[in-house]
């Protein structure tokens, strides 16, 4: 790893590191629902401010916390044409296959090349302990 690259990403798990505090609640608008509030935004109260973490322009993630979920958007850099072309079918291949991962977003966040969605219980087949 580049000595470059090295602080960019300790301040991205750093910054991560402190946003996947989640805690389990519950939705104010609809009854016993566990709704992702970063996707909702029904309660103002329960987002936190966003945050991001560049290393230039084309480099970035973007970490938009709430109190149950957390939407994490990445921009791949992308110097190039074939660079472009890369970025766009690995992204294309992922989202496709969104269901299997389980945090994955179909779409990305405008501006960002793929977004992750976590939430406390990340799908409906897990069982809280």
């Amino acid at each position: 790893m580049s000595q470059s690259l090295r602080p960019y990403l300790q301040c991205v798990r750093s910054s991560l590191t402190a946003a996947l505090c989640l805690s389990n609640f519950a939705s104010q608008a609809s009854e016993r629902h566990n709704v992702p509030e970063i996707e909702a935004k029904t309660s103002p109260e329960v987002l936190l401010n966003p945050l991001t973490v560049a290393r230039n322009e084309n480099e970035r993630v973007l970490i938009e916390p709430s109190i149950n979920s957390v939407r994490i958007s990445i921009k791949i850099k992308q110097a190039d044409e074939i660079e472009h072309i890369l970025v766009h079918k690995f992204t294309r291949f992922l989202t496709q296959r969104a269901e299997a991962f389980f945090i994955l977003r179909r779409k990305p966040v405008k501006g960002y090349d793929i977004s992750f969605l976590i939430t406390k219980l990340p799908y409906r087949g897990d069982v809280e302990a």
